[in-house]
């Protein structure tokens, strides 16, 4: 929970006069207390506008700096306090970093040596290391190759700041590319996105990415499937025809298990290493192997007899056709056929190209 705080104190000799705190909207004034000690502040860092006590402000957030001394010159306590409040308020609202990292800030005053002084206190959500490790990217792109990264990593969270925000679904996104690359993907994590601020034309977005898999066991994954991917590659390379490709391809997964028919949640791994796939599982792992070889195919989502069901489209001389792995399987024979040969299936013939015959 983002809270705010401003203690405003005004010290003679080594008491101090009172006391506030700033919360959200509520302001409340406390006994007065004893004076603490003070650092000497720095040279340059000395306060007398509003101006300056947004920078240091700005500053200390965006560094994850915790404490600072500055000097107070020709200020007026009551001004002084309001633009503090004013200042932390509009950081939250408009500054990126300290809306996702901010926690608290409480300011005191005080005299040191004859000099006015303000002592800033600063508390986090997210400490300096969290706030160093945000990637900065220029725009949208630029934050998906990023989180496309921390998906390759096995990472449990990202967090980007993007210069040029657009309102985007990343949670769609990290699915889609979990779909395509299944050979670097083991586990479609569940997400939790958060964004900083709610407004605004550059904003931190966060994505917490829960798998049910651990990331040892998640990378050790990875390292088990990619010889199975690479082998692939090889097993198909050479000058020969897309749809010759096309059929080793299919011999190749398909004569690997006696396969069990079962969906899983880490669908590559648990195709390639143990012979537990559904039908999603061989369209997202042919397809990936297919392009893997330089070979077009694409997953299609749709219904096969009223039933949910994944297949693929390939392309052969500029010619596309389905193939249905599950279906071949279940004829005993590797085929390609037309939008006429697939009686009893339904999909988005919008979202995929036409499907000639083989004739």
């Amino acid at each position: 929970m983002k809270r705010m705080a401003f203690a405003l104190v005004l010290a003679l000799g080594v008491l101090l006069t009172g006391c506030g705190s700033f919360s959200g909207a509520d302001y409340i004034w406390t006994e007065t207390y004893r004076m603490p000690e003070y650092p000497e502040p720095g040279q340059d860092t000395v306060i007398s506008n509003y101006l300056q006590v947004e920078k240091i402000l700005t500053d200390m957030v965006e560094n994850g700096q915790t404490e600072k001394t500055v000097s107070v010159v020709n200020y007026q306590a009551k001004q002084l306090e309001e633009d503090v409040k004013h200042a932390v308020e509009q950081l939250q609202r408009y500054n990126p970093i300290a809306a996702y990292a901010l926690d608290e800030i409480s300011c005191e005053m005080g005299s040191i040596a004859g000099r006015l002084v303000m002592l800033i206190h600063i508390s986090y959500r997210h400490d300096r290391m969290g706030v160093g490790s945000i990637k900065r990217v220029a725009d949208t792109n630029e934050a998906q190759r990023a989180i496309e990264e921390a998906l390759n990593e096995c990472q449990s969270s990202i967090v980007v700041c993007i210069q040029e925000y657009m309102l985007t679904d990343f949670a769609q996104y990290v699915e889609e590319y979990a779909l395509l690359h299944p050979d670097k993907v083991m586990e479609i994590p569940q997400i939790v996105e958060n964004v900083y601020p709610k407004s605004g034309r550059t904003r931190v977005v966060e994505l917490k990415l829960h798998y049910q898999s651990s990331r040892e066991m998640l990378r050790s994954m990875q390292d088990k499937v990619e010889p199975v991917f690479a082998s692939a590659e090889l097993y198909v390379s050479g000058d020969g025809m897309d749809s010759v490709k096309f059929s080793q391809l299919y011999t190749f997964l398909m004569e690997r298990y006696d396969y069990t028919i079962k969906t899983s949640i880490t669908p590559a791994y648990s195709l390639l290493r143990h012979g537990v796939g559904d039908n999603k599982a061989f369209a997202m792992v042919y397809a990936a192997m297919c392009r893997r070889a330089g070979l077009d195919c694409v997953m299609v989502f749709g219904t096969r007899d009223g039933v949910s069901h994944y297949w693929n489209i390939v392309c052969c001389d500029g010619m596309y056709y389905h193939l249905d792995l599950r279906r071949c399987a279940e004829e005993g024979r590797f085929a390609l056929r037309s939008d006429c040969d697939m009686d009893g299936y339904v999909w988005d013939y919008s979202g995929y190209p036409d499907c000639a015959s083989l004739e």
